[in-house]
């Protein structure tokens, strides 16, 4: 999800929800404690030098269990990123702390936000001698055989 879609889905909420893939919700009285823009710039195993920014929610539980974020306060957070950070619309990645702090895609489910697990890749899978996905076909598809049952060659 990119910053615009969360401003344009804000204003149209009474509250500010977020849940995990797995179904658990981030408890209501979360904070977002930062809103920034984070910019990788880091080299492929294949050798391709890559730069990568994302716009950064840090959401964070305090004991302050009447704290409840709503949506034209978030709104306000993102313009004041924006105005003071020069934060462009880019896709948002959304750290949450968990076991470890995780870090999510943030997608939206018509009623509350979810953070999607992100999974890593290789960038440069022809560098890094993996083999290449064979295509998978059932014995019974292979015709014209050059071998047939008795005649040795298997």
């Amino acid at each position: 999800m990119k910053l615009s879609e969360i401003k344009a889905i804000l204003p149209t909420l009474d509250n500010v929800e977020f849940q995990l893939e797995n179904g658990a919700f981030v408890p209501e009285h979360f904070h977002v404690t930062e809103v920034g823009i984070i910019t990788k710039n880091f080299i492929d195993c294949g050798g391709t030098i890559r730069s990568e920014s994302v716009v950064n929610f840090q959401l964070w539980n305090a004991d302050d269990y009447e704290h409840r974020l709503k949506p034209n306060k978030l709104l306000n957070i993102i313009k004041l990123s924006e105005e003071q950070l020069g934060i462009a619309d880019a896709e948002i990645e959304v750290e949450y702390q968990t076991e470890t702090i995780g870090k999510y895609d943030l997608a939206f489910s018509g009623k509350h936000f979810v953070l999607k697990n992100k999974q890593t890749a290789c960038l440069a899978m022809d560098a890094c001698g993996l083999p290449s996905d064979k295509t998978k076909i059932e014995l019974s598809q292979l015709q014209n055989s050059c071998c047939s049952p008795n005649s040795g060659c298997c």
